[in-house]
């Protein structure tokens, strides 16, 4: 009798720990799949903008000529308010086209440029250095190295929208070859702290892909064996982030 107990006492442990390992595979087969689909929107998102920005511009150049003949007028006519009015209000128009970054590295320009235009459309004042060479040689691919850089940006950008004080609203980037290593740096102006639990910070996205980035992020610089750092003090909020040449 205390034998067949014993038995099915066994059988009901081993059925439990198939359980839970079939559970937490079930988990990760999930997990996996929502970040492979949210690695496959944040590239189509990033194509998106770049591409907008790319058709804006085109079309600034294309009405170069008309503004031009405009301003003529204008001046021919000796209409200076107006005249001074139209510039105003050209200068407003390409602020939000110019092409700020010019590092020679397609890759990292276009991405870089089609978030400071977004970040030009909410408000945010953006200063942005890179240096860095056009024909970077790095083991991190460009899909891994977009995904880093596009998350940064996007965080930065979604922390300042919370914040109803415009003039308050600031993102800096700073990108260079540091000790043999791609280093990128990126500070921005935060409503206050974020949720952390321990080291890991949490997003406040309530989309569906909600904290995928921030994951997403930390398993790149972990899959090159790289350096990620968070910081953040009342009102600022900064990441770094180190990846192998």
């Amino acid at each position: 009798m205390k034998t067949n107990m014993v038995c099915i006492a066994a059988i009901f442990v081993i059925a439990a720990v198939v359980l839970v390992i079939a559970i937490r595979k079930l988990i990760l087969f999930i997990t996996e799949k929502n970040i492979s689909a949210y690695q496959s929107s944040l590239i189509e998102r990033h194509y998106e903008e770049v591409e907008n920005m790319y058709r804006q511009t085109r079309g600034w150049r294309h009405d170069y000529r008309t503004h031009i003949q405009t301003m003529k007028a204008y001046l021919q006519m000796k209409e200076y308010d107006k005249l001074d009015k139209y510039l105003n209000d050209l200068e407003i128009d390409l602020t939000t086209v110019d092409t700020v970054i010019k590092t020679g590295n397609v890759m990292i320009d276009a991405i870089l440029n089609s978030k400071i235009s977004l970040a030009g459309q909410r408000k945010i004042k953006v200063d942005a250095k890179a240096i860095v060479p056009s024909d970077l040689n790095t083991s991190v691919s460009e899909v891994d190295l977009s995904i880093v850089l596009g998350n940064l940006m996007d965080n930065a950008i979604e922390a300042c929208q919370k914040i109803k004080d415009e003039d308050k609203r600031f993102i800096r980037v700073y990108i260079d070859i540091l000790k043999g290593q791609l280093y990128l740096y990126v500070i921005n102006s935060s409503e206050g702290k974020l949720k952390r639990s321990g080291n890991l910070y949490h997003s406040t996205k309530t989309e569906e892909y909600h904290g995928f980035g921030l994951r997403r992020t930390d398993k790149v610089v972990e899959k090159y064996g790289g350096y990620l750092n968070r910081q953040d003090e009342e009102g600022v909020f900064a990441t770094e982030v180190m990846l192998p040449l």
